[in-house]
């Protein structure tokens, strides 16, 4: 076996792999200003990124105003739109990404990116940076159906993630992200899992509860092989 010690890896997209706040900040602006509330500071939008862009949205307007929630889907489907043509003017790839996605390639390492972001607009953004093609799977926050409430399945549950693991047929998997939905949902997977400290972290990274933390993407690969001895034998 390789020196990383996992066969698959999987990764959550904003705040991990990709920088994202500018062109998600800039869509909830628009819809804010639809709806005739203030804008939100567009570093400030860091804060409100996590569980998806309907939750990103809502943490917007219910810091300003009661919305009556026919109203607030309406407004949800217009920042969509507006999201759905805007999607990668400013988001870049974080330092390192496609240098960690090449080498474990290069290793054969079966990669997947489990995001609550919706899956068209999340493979629409990894295709036109050119990193679509190092995944085996790419699941988003609407890829999984909905559940008997009517709610998307998506992380903090596990079930997105284990369909990442299934995918890419991995017998030794690992997860990468930078919230407490990431982490919950890969220990919900059973499943160790890495903090990415730079990313738009919730909560402080060390209370985040990972196995580990990465400053950077270019701390994972040793960072990876640091957590496989703990979990599996060296002679695999």
């Amino acid at each position: 076996m390789n020196n990383i010690y996992f066969d698959g890896v999987g990764f959550d997209l904003d705040g991990t792999l990709l920088d994202t706040f500018r062109d998600l900040g800039a869509a909830v602006n628009y819809a804010l200003e639809i709806a005739g509330l203030k804008p939100v500071a567009v570093e400030t939008s860091k804060d409100l990124i996590g569980g998806g862009a309907k939750i990103m949205l809502a943490k917007a307007v219910e810091a300003q105003v009661s919305m009556p929630p026919d109203n607030f889907r309406a407004l949800y489907k217009t920042m969509l739109k507006f999201y759905s043509e805007n999607y990668a003017v400013y988001t870049r790839p974080y330092p390192y990404a496609e240098h960690v996605l090449k080498a474990l390639a290069k290793q054969g390492t079966k990669m997947a990116v489990v995001t609550n972001k919706f899956e068209e607009f999340a493979t629409a953004a990894l295709e036109q940076l050119g990193l679509s093609h190092y995944f085996t799977t790419i699941i988003g926050g609407n890829s999984m159906g909905k559940d008997t409430d009517g709610k998307y399945i998506a992380k903090p549950s596990p079930i997105p993630i284990l369909m990442a693991k299934k995918q890419c047929k991995s017998k030794r998997f690992i997860f990468v992200g930078d919230s407490t939905y990431d982490v919950k949902a890969a220990k919900g997977a059973g499943l160790p899992v890495i903090a990415a400290a730079y990313g738009y972290c919730d909560r402080e990274p060390a209370e985040l509860g990972a196995d580990a933390v990465i400053d950077s993407l270019n701390e994972l690969l040793p960072c990876l092989k640091k957590i496989g001895k703990k979990y599996y034998s060296p002679s695999l």
